[in-house]
């Protein structure tokens, strides 16, 4: 495993253009993945609005 991964960096350093591209599309996906993941949780555990019962 070692091995693959100093290739790996060895192969991002040979291009920085697929590197930066590379970099930006992971960002991207995390950060869309978070944001809707916060809006789910948002809306699916927010408290329903209820009434209070007069006795």
């Amino acid at each position: 495993m070692i091995a693959d991964l100093r290739h790996a960096t060895r192969t991002l350093r040979r291009s920085p253009a697929y590197t930066v591209t590379v970099v930006a599309t992971l960002a991207l996906g995390l950060g869309a993945a978070t944001a809707a993941g916060s809006v789910l949780r948002s809306v699916l555990l927010q408290r329903s609005p209820t009434r209070r019962r007069t006795a």
